[in-house]
């Protein structure tokens, strides 16, 4: 899927060109340098406030591929003038100074500020790929920068602000590559690669090697078995294991991990400790990062750094750093529980503090060095200008945005349906129930098909979800075992990868079978994918789709190179190029389908991986298989603000989270306190996000079944659910104002106060919209926490109505049933009536919770919640605007209207005020009451 941009400045340049000269072309010029890795180097202007540089080693610029992720096309006219050996490009808001001699490229802002200054040219190192050429390239941006960077996509490690950081751009279950920067110095820089991508040190991790080695004692049964010296640790995939010694080696025995990639656990307790002694040869803050899975602890000189756990079919990396002085010897100590495990760790060493703060984009294999740059007077303006080179979020159908139920799997279709019909004999507000993975016969992955013995009738499963006021999302893999039609379709025109079988590598299920996914990249592929799923899920009327192992995980553990070999090669050429891109072309291939089978119905995707441009595809990314552990919740923050900053505005996680610890699996007495807390503390935080979605292994996750022992615990998820669809109004402009006015939901603090600079690194706290600071507890049995209130604003505390000034660090109360909430001063928010879903009481009353204390102005949107008329202009908003000085609330005239929308409503208000604090009360009755008809009123406060 590669879009070619007909341009006349991809046309080589057919006449000799002088040394350090430029031509023009359309919408910008190609500079060719005296000096500098790239022989061309090209401008082209995106708009008003944007602009594409494309540098090349070679002569011609006429094999560069159109871009995956930006849909624009060059467009403005730049004014374009040479003064001495530098040229301009100059827009309404931006211009881009470039100098001849070495092609040195820098943007200025609206006001001529420089903002954003190329280092000097980075390489552009050719290399071969599949007996075809490509380069390998990077660039350095505003050396010792004190700017804060955000985006990147969602990692894992609780990383706010990236100056400083290094981060891996390569898709993993849990971490999703999005190649693109935020700064708050108002511009982004979207590094066009779709292959491994690295930001700050371009240089990869080495294994961390101790002097003269590391002492290696291997332990089975509490018993020394081994010890030895080694190089290095590293048991990090599954082929490193043939390095274990064969006296430490336990008996395993059958996993009941998920159903994942495992080998087995073993049967006898085993334990490995290194130690070693390491001395570095350079001071300063030296980088490490452990990939592990089972229990870990690191210490360095009798201190721990690290506490970790993760299942063993989903290690993952675990970022640290340690000062260090030259010369000054650190005696490090690793123990490690294997449990058949796997764990590697690695280290870096300081770069200049110049280098360590800047902009630095890497990558390992692309057709050029490719990058845009947008400007704006906002971080806000930023991520809309970025939509506009990627394309606009999606409009997501209104029941998106209630509570979505899910399980480590209903394994029948009476499973499934019993749940629905719990919540509505309860009274406990529902949405969305999901059937997650494996209804098919065990051998037919990919089939579509429906074990009829487990669902016997899946077309009366959906109907009766339905006539209970539910939708229905059903899993979908890229996933194909060859033995199935669907999967013997694709061969038939090759469009099968073939790497996993003819590794005869097998997956977890039963016996184990051989598998495959198909290649997204071919158009035609992309029909038959969707086809397929159509004929057989489509036409039964499920509403959404969850699209699993998306990036693509065709099996877990394998190296970098034996995910390539798996994952190519691809319609569009060699799979280490496009490693990253595969979850976009696989979901525009079914946005894209949906669209076509139902014109009229809004699609609704729901996929673990991504990549720039994913918002364009009504898809939402949920952040994979985490783990069920405090450090794990916290780390969901960072991951959804900076993923909501590289563009993409839905975004949700399994409240709870996915993998379990044996503790809480087994329901050991002395973990369930901590386990009902954690599982509570995640709902709190799950009711504030972009998608309120619950999701994990055994135990189940049913509010009545987790709570069922705990009271408080039940109480205080039942307000919350409550709470969300109380605020639905609120939220569901939120969503509409992404597509519309391409808003956030999930807003990182500085992207409200960055004059403020105690908010760029806060990685525990965010703002839900422009009105709610939100304060997650992440802290077993914490029953109050710091939150820090932004100075630029006053605050309310949501739970009981005390007002605080801002820019101060508060001691806030957080009990066990409730967390930290905070609304800005000026906030108007709409809420409704207590439903049970979306679907009921569609134009029921409305309460307008005005916090006074400075102006404020809120517009509400509604529309039917559901079909594509909004893009035909069928929705409605009701503007309302808070004056301050007049103490007077004005409910504007109805702007537009929609099919079936109320012609009358009752609209109660209630105001909160500094002097006396009032617990928000969501009774449409005891408030100042007007029926609302569709013109202007204005309401003084008492």
């Amino acid at each position: 899927m590669v879009r070619l941009l007909a341009s006349a400045a991809l046309i080589a340049l057919a006449a000799p060109v002088c040394a350090a000269s430029y031509q023009r072309v359309d919408q910008g010029i190609v500079v060719t340098p005296d000096t500098g890795a790239a022989k061309r180097v090209r401008v082209l202007a995106y708009g008003d406030a944007a602009f594409r540089v494309t540098a090349v080693p070679g002569e011609t610029l006429t094999e560069i591929p159109g871009s995956l992720m930006v849909t624009a096309g060059p467009a403005g006219n730049p004014v374009i003038s040479k003064r001495g050996g530098l040229v301009t490009l100059k827009l309404a808001k931006a211009t881009a100074e470039v100098r001849l001699k070495d092609g040195h490229v820098r943007f200025l802002d609206a006001q001529g500020k420089p903002v954003l200054d190329e280092a000097a040219r980075g390489a552009i190192r050719p290399i071969t790929i599949e007996n075809s050429g490509f380069v390998a390239t990077q660039q350095q941006f505003n050396r010792g920068t004190d700017e804060g960077f955000y985006g990147l996509g969602q990692h894992q490690n609780g990383q706010m602000n990236y100056n400083g950081e290094d981060v891996d751009l390569a898709q993993h279950n849990m971490d999703i590559a999005v190649p693109f920067v935020v700064s708050t110095r108002n511009y982004g820089l979207l590094w066009d690669s779709n292959a491994i991508t690295r930001f700050g040190n371009p240089k990869p991790y080495d294994l961390m090697q101790a002097d003269g080695g590391w002492k290696a004692d291997y332990y089975l049964g509490g018993q020394l078995a081994v010890s030895r010296t080694e190089q290095t640790i590293n048991y990090q995939y599954i082929r490193d294991q043939a390095n274990w010694p064969a006296a430490a080696k336990a008996k395993t025995v059958a996993s009941a991990d998920s159903g994942q990639n495992t080998a087995g656990v073993a049967a006898q307790t085993q334990k490995v400790v290194w130690t070693g002694t390491v001395t570095p040869t350079l001071t300063g803050t030296h980088k490490l990062r452990l990939y592990s899975s089972s229990y870990v602890k690191v210490f360095a000189d009798g201190r721990e750094v690290l506490n970790r756990w993760r299942p063993n079919w989903n290690p993952w990396y675990h970022n640290f750093e340690l000062p260090m002085t030259k010369g000054k010897p650190v005696e490090v100590r690793i123990e490690w529980e294997p449990n058949a495990g796997y764990l590697a760790l690695f280290h870096s060493d300081p770069l200049p503090d110049a280098d360590r703060h800047s902009l630095w984009m890497s990558s390992d294999v692309g057709n050029a060095l490719d990058y845009y740059f947008v400007g704006a007077d906002s971080m806000d303006g930023v991520v809309a200008d970025y939509r506009k080179l990627t394309g606009r979020a999606s409009m997501m159908p209104r029941w998106a945005y209630g509570f979505w139920q899910s399980r480590q799997r209903y394994e029948t279709q009476d499973q499934l349906l019993n749940v629905v019909r719990e919540y509505r004999k309860r009274g406990i507000p529902l949405d969305n129930i999901v059937l997650d993975w494996f209804y098919w016969p065990q051998d037919q992955w990919g089939s579509h098909d429906f074990d009829k013995t487990r669902f016997p009738t899946p077309q009366q499963m959906v109907d009766q979800v339905h006539a209970m006021n539910a939708r229905i999302m059903i899993s979908v893999w890229p996933k194909f075992y060859p033995n199935t039609d669907n999967a013997k379709a694709m061969a038939a025109h090759g469009w099968l990868y073939q790497g996993n079988l003819k590794a005869g590598r097998k997956d977890w299920v039963g016996p184990g079978y051989a598998n495959t996914d198909y290649d997204a990249y071919s158009p035609g592929a992309r029909q038959l994918y969707f086809q397929q799923v159509r004929d057989k899920l489509v036409t039964k009327g499920f509403d959404a789709w969850w699209m699993d192992a998306t990036e693509p995980d065709i099996h877990s553990n394998s190296s970098i190179e034996e995910r390539i070999d798996a994952m190519g090669p691809t319609a569009s050429g060699p799979a280490a190029a496009f490693f990253n891109s595969y979850p976009l072309v696989h979901a525009e291939g079914m946005a894209e389908g949906l669209r076509t089978a139902r014109p009229d119905v809004r699609p609704f995707i729901l996929t673990r991986s991504g990549f720039g441009g994913l918002q364009r595809t009504s898809s939402a990314l949920w952040s994979g298989d985490v783990a069920a552990r405090w450090d794990d919740l916290r780390a969901q923050i960072s991951a959804g603000v900076n993923i909501s900053m590289a563009g993409i505005p839905n975004w949700t996680h399994d409240i709870g989270g996915f993998s379990v610890e044996d503790r809480y699996s087994r329901q050991l007495p002395e973990a369930q306190q901590e386990w009902r807390e954690l599982n509570l503390r995640w709902f709190q935080f799950g009711a504030f996000s972009p998608l309120f979605r619950s999701h994990g292994e055994f135990p189940h996750r049913e509010i009545y079944e987790i709570s069922a022992s705990d009271p408080a615990m039940q109480a205080s998820m039942i307000w919350y659910d409550t709470l969300r669809y109380r605020l639905m109004p609120y939220i569901y402009t939120l969503g509409a104002d992404t597509s519309l006015k391409d808003g956030s939901i999930m807003r990182g603090m500085v992207m409200d106060f960055a004059a403020d600079r105690k908010t760029w690194d806060i990685n525990d706290q965010y703002l839900f919209g422009r009105a709610f600071l939100v304060a997650p507890v992440t802290t077993f049995q914490a029953r109050e926490r710091n939150v820090y209130l932004p100075a630029g604003a006053d605050w309310y505390d949501f739970n009981s109505g005390a007002f605080a000034r801002g820019g101060q660090t508060i001691r806030a109360a957080a009990p066990y049933g409730r967390m930290p909430l905070f609304v800005r001063a000026g906030s108007i928010i709409p809420t409704g009536p207590a439903v049970m879903s979306t679907a009921e009481n569609k134009g029921g009353p409305l309460v307008l919770h005005v916090f006074t204390g400075t102006d404020g102005s809120f517009s509400l949107y509604e529309d039917d919640g559901v079909s594509t008329g909004y893009a035909q202009g069928k929705y409605a908003r009701v503007p309302m605007r808070w004056d301050q000085s007049s103490r007077t609330l004005t409910i504007g005239a109805r702007e537009g209207g929609y099919d079936g929308m109320p012609a009358a409503r009752t609209i109660a208000v209630r105001f909160y005020g500094p002097g006396r604090a009032t617990v928000p009360d969501f009774s449409e009755a005891g408030a100042t009451s007007l029926v609302y008809q569709g013109q202007a009123m204005t309401v003084q406060q008492p």
